[in-house]
């Protein structure tokens, strides 16, 4: 389809996606940090994570790339259909050069949500963009970034003396910090898992987290803390150009008066500031909640997050956790076994976008 700006658009789908001249032209327009998002990678490892069927919008004028937009379809019985860009990160949507190619992208991506009938077109971006087929928009939540100094010298001295003073009780306990790929994924996984069951979420699948460190062999890794070859504590680190982000962690709460999660976040930091990091981007969080004021006291500074809907079926609210008919679920997950919530929580959370 040509528009009568001269801009072609393109919807690519499964294995199409996988071809060497998209994937080149695609890798190479979202190249650097602002693209990091968009690598062709995070569409491949959460659609094969999750199960989920991958599409791509690319846009050129004049045969070159002026725009493009990873989607994933997210279908369930029970939530139903939604188109996501993406699932799981905290940001992503389109990348363009101009609003004539964002235009287009959107209007590619809204076509496909009407042909597949979902719910919503959900675009994870961080600032707003007018355009008519956005409906609604979610501006509850703020990325949490830290700018990173560049020795970890400096990062001590800039941090409060309460935050020092957690960090020092954590280095005086048995604690043991590893850091690795495969090897590690078992007590992240542990510790995850039972995180998520105590917070009454569905876990994520250990193969989503396989996938993700798979994909980006050179930028993921883990970094757990054991103590007495029990794991308490662990996260997921993905270094991108410039920056590093945290998408997944946790801590045992029966730990936390050992700071086991103060002395992990300082040893992230701290990696960050070795691979030679700008910044470090601790996620999403609602203004002056409890993660909020976790990520705050690091120094971190709010940013906006701006997801936009392509709203074609009920209300966006009613995915969000905090939503009344919620609130039993919960309260029933909370008191499942692990192992249970392990087994059925995959199956449960791929569904929800």
């Amino acid at each position: 389809m040509i528009h009568s700006s001269g801009i072609e658009v393109e919807l690519l789908e499964g294995s199409s996606l996988e071809s060497s001249g998209v994937h080149d032209a695609w890798q190479a327009f979202v190249v650097g940090e602002n693209g990091f998002a968009n690598d062709l990678r995070w569409l491949h490892a959460l659609a094969q994570g999750f199960g989920h069927k991958p599409y791509g919008v690319i846009a050129r004028r004049a045969g070159e790339v002026v725009g493009v937009l990873p989607l994933v379809f997210v279908k369930s019985a029970f939530f139903g259909k939604f188109l996501v860009s993406l699932p799981y990160v905290n940001t992503s949507g389109l990348v363009a050069v101009d609003d004539e190619a964002a235009g287009a992208l959107i209007e590619k991506a809204a076509e496909l949500a009407d042909r597949l009938d979902v719910r919503y077109l959900e675009l994870r971006h961080e600032t707003e963009a007018l355009h008519t087929r956005f409906t609604d928009q979610r501006t509850d939540k703020v990325h949490m970034r830290l700018a990173l100094p560049t020795t970890r010298d400096e990062l001590w001295n800039q941090i409060s003396p309460k935050v020092r003073n957690q960090i020092r009780k954590g280095e005086k306990q048995d604690f043991v910090v590893r850091w690795g790929g495969m090897e590690q994924i078992d007590d992240f996984y542990t510790v995850f898992s039972r995180n998520m069951r105590d917070l009454g979420t569905p876990v994520f699948g250990r193969r989503l987290f396989a996938e993700i460190l798979q994909k980006f062999s050179e930028e993921a890794e883990f970094c757990t803390l054991s103590c007495s070859s029990e794991p308490v504590a662990g996260a997921l680190l993905i270094h991108g150009p410039g920056a590093t982000q945290v998408p997944s962690a946790s801590a045992l709460r029966s730990f936390n008066s050992k700071n086991a999660n103060m002395l992990m976040y300082w040893h992230l930091l701290c990696r960050s500031i070795e691979r030679g990091q700008q910044s470090f981007d601790f996620g999403r969080s609602s203004q002056e909640s409890n993660t909020f004021r976790f990520k705050k006291q690091w120094g971190a500074q709010p940013e906006p997050a701006v997801w936009q809907y392509y709203l074609r079926k009920g209300d966006i609210s009613d995915m969000r956790p905090e939503s009344r008919k919620y609130r039993y679920m919960i309260k029933v997950w909370q008191r499942l076994p692990v192992s249970i919530t392990r087994w059925i929580g995959p199956a449960i959370v791929r569904g929800i976008p």
